[in-house]
């Protein structure tokens, strides 16, 4: 399983099921059960599936992020990429007790967990 690094503010919003589309700078291929790790916890917090990855940037539709503020909960100017993504997310479970994990030297965005 692969795990997801998210700022803790985020990751909440997530496994709360409030946050469903993650935005990010670039495509992602990764399909089905995702770790959802808050950076610097050392943890993994819940999972998620992750099921599609929307191109926000070729859509007909310029105000697509302003129409749906609502999945991704991200103020207007404040998206910081050129050309977003929005990664899709369903199904989050919050894990009881955190699942520890080694943090790889490097890793800013995926980890591969046991």
């Amino acid at each position: 399983m692969k795990g997801l690094i998210i700022k803790p503010y985020w990751a909440d919003l997530i496994l709360s099921g409030q946050k469903t589309w993650e935005i990010r700078g670039s495509r992602t291929h990764q399909r089905g059960r995702i770790g959802i790790i808050k950076s610097g916890s050392g943890e993994v917090c819940g999972s998620v599936d992750l099921v599609d990855c929307i191109p926000i940037h070729d859509n007909d539709d310029p105000d697509m992020l302003i129409a749906n503020q609502d999945k991704h909960h991200v103020p207007f100017g404040a998206i910081p990429y050129r050309k977003p993504w929005a990664w899709v997310l369903e199904n989050p479970t919050v894990y009881t007790d955190p699942v520890p994990y080694k943090h790889p030297l490097g890793a800013v965005i995926w980890v591969n967990l046991e």
